[in-house]
């Protein structure tokens, strides 16, 4: 379920000339076209024939304003500030204040932030100099509120510069303000964010339900920006979960897929890396009961380093990023296969690799695959594999 915020970005439900940043945005390559890319798909079945399984069913949903998540670079100039994404392999900056996939509501903060800007003569990041105060936008859509956690990225260790602005964004977004961010990112990089952030106003973090307990999103931590398919994903997992299996889970991020789980597992061992997703993680085990909370251990570092946490697990779960599963990871479960792997991939070729690798050694088959259309309009397609004891 993790992908790279880049591919992702301004497009329309139908037709060729109803985007009006189209071009020159790149944010939807195959503009117009909302299932998945030929290729992926032709692909998906190739791999199904080999494994001797019928042809891959696609979850697809809406194609206008799914997009809950957003990170818009900042640029242009003091007083006329533009916010959206760069051309491809340039720091050119195509604006983009109307995105069709865009939930309405982060395209009303990207203008509330743009105007509070030039109100509150901030400047403008620009690359070549290393100069300027404003550098990213970070927007999370809370679906229960219907409210905005709003991260204002900056060239600036300190917030004090910016709290005019802040003060600002704060009374103009009102009650469609869940809560309000400074981060500090003083570094030369391509990195979006930094790794300081303060909050300015309003709770820690936003929060979703899965078919379970409360998940966190500090502002910090991955989350998916096409939420109605994400938990389509999280409904086949745990379909793919036996009661009362004991679960062993590695990415788990901030616990969208793990806690979700929960109710009818015996126990759950969560590993993340992340610091932000661990804080995540964390919040979520607070709002437990203690019975629930028992139940669940959390390894925290890279998952290569954590294997301990696959002891006597019945079902495996994996959600890495585009590059696959750690290398001492992937040996691991191929060598000591559990009764279930369930594989959740954001990068095809990856899986493929990882796929031939657990399966060389005849313990593990390919029982079942599904692809989730959760970046239309883009070459990106979502794969679970289930993977069961031979």
């Amino acid at each position: 379920m993790r992908q790279s915020e880049s591919r992702n970005s301004p497009a329309a439900p139908v037709g060729r000339d109803t985007c009006p940043h189209r071009p020159p945005c790149p944010g939807c390559p195959r503009y117009g076209e909302s299932g998945i890319a030929p290729a992926a798909r032709a692909a998906l079945d190739t791999l199904a024939r080999l494994h001797g399984l019928p042809a891959v069913p696609v979850v697809s949903g809406t194609t206008h304003g799914f997009r809950l998540r957003a990170r818009l670079a900042i640029r242009g100039r003091q007083g006329a500030p533009k916010l959206g994404m760069f051309q491809l392999g340039t720091h050119r900056l195509v604006h983009i204040p109307n995105c069709t996939i865009h939930h309405p509501l982060i395209n009303r903060v990207a203008a509330i932030v743009r105007r509070a800007l030039v109100d509150a003569e901030v400047s403008v990041y620009a690359e070549a100099a290393h100069l300027g105060l404003a550098r990213y936008l970070q927007v999370v859509v809370e679906r229960a509120s219907q409210s905005a956690q709003v991260v204002l990225v900056a060239n600036s260790a300190a917030v004090e510069p910016l709290a005019s602005c802040l003060e600002l964004i704060r009374e103009r977004l009102g009650s469609e303000l869940h809560s309000l961010w400074f981060n500090s990112h003083c570094e030369r990089s391509n990195a979006v964010l930094g790794p300081v952030f303060q909050n300015w106003s309003g709770p820690a973090s936003v929060i979703e339900r899965f078919g379970g307990p409360a998940v966190h999103y500090p502002p910090g931590a991955f989350g998916q920006s096409n939420l109605d398919v994400a938990e389509r994903i999280v409904e086949h997992v745990r379909a793919q979960v036996p009661q009362g299996a004991r679960v062993a889970e590695f990415y788990a991020g901030v616990g969208a897929i793990g806690l979700s789980l929960l109710s009818g597992a015996r126990s759950l061992r969560m590993n993340e890396l992340s610091p932000h997703s661990l804080q995540g993680v964390a919040l979520g085990l607070a709002g437990l009961d203690a019975d629930s909370r028992a139940r669940v251990e959390v390894v925290p570092g890279p998952a290569g380093e954590a294997l301990e946490a696959a002891a006597g697990a019945d079902v495996v779960i994996a959600d890495p990023p585009r590059k696959g599963l750690d290398r001492p990871l992937l040996e691991h479960l191929a060598d000591e296969a559990p009764e279930r792997f369930v594989y959740v991939s954001c990068g095809f070729e990856s899986l493929l690799a990882d796929a031939g690798r657990l399966t060389a050694g005849g313990r593990l088959r390919l029982a079942s695959l599904a692809a989730f259309n959760v970046m239309p309009f883009t070459e990106h397609v979502e794969t679970v594999a289930c993977f069961e004891r031979a």
